[in-house]
């Protein structure tokens, strides 16, 4: 996250075409987005603190997205959806590496992100609604895609509340990280969760 792709990186230019720039610029927004309210929560993060960061206008910035509630949750769904995309391209792996991969969609910047939205939501009521539609969406793909990475047969008794279980976990270390760095405590935890999620899911 924070690093434009090289195609969006090409269409800076003044050169490229209307629709790459007008697509580069939106994934800027989205990338400073996210950013901004891990690092400076949901009171300091404007649209004006945004465009600035990713070097647009704020006219530029309201062309893409008309609101700040616009903006933020389109941001928090970008890099989920990223996110979730990489977890499906790790393919056939050990449960270790999947854990421990589930772990990190929820201690990085995208869940510090997330965290400081759903506090906003709960005392703006604009915010309320597509928030916890939002959320709603990205916990089922991330269990779906949990499902899948772990093998598990949710037709199995007990399966599926040891997948929730995990990702509940994961929550968890991810809301111990946005207060201070236990990464060794982590890796323990995960190790552990491993175990114990190989022996429920059995071969």
């Amino acid at each position: 996250m924070g690093v434009v792709t090289s195609a969006a990186a090409a269409a800076k230019g003044p050169n490229a075409p209307k629709q790459d720039r007008s697509r580069a610029t939106r994934q800027r927004l989205l990338e400073a987005a996210v950013a901004c309210l891990a690092e400076h929560g949901w009171a300091g993060s404007t649209v004006s603190v945004v465009a600035e960061r990713a070097g647009v206008s704020r006219g530029a910035a309201q062309h893409h997205f008309p609101t700040r509630e616009d903006l933020f949750t389109a941001a928090v769904e970008y890099v989920a959806e990223e996110r979730s995309t990489a977890l499906r391209a790790l393919g056939p792996t050990d449960r270790h590496t999947v854990v421990a991969s589930l772990v990190d969609l929820y201690t990085g910047p995208l869940f510090r992100a997330a965290l400081h939205l759903w506090v906003a939501a709960a005392n703006e009521p604009q915010l309320h609604a597509r928030v916890r539609e939002l959320e709603a969406r990205v916990g089922r793909e991330s269990h779906r895609i949990a499902v899948a990475l772990l093998g598990a047969d949710e037709s199995v008794p007990g399966v599926r509340e040891t997948v929730q279980g995990l990702l509940d976990m994961a929550r968890g270390l991810g809301l111990a990280n946005v207060l201070t760095d236990d990464g060794a405590r982590r890796r323990r935890v995960v190790a552990q969760w491993a175990e114990l999620v190989d022996g429920a899911l059995g071969a």
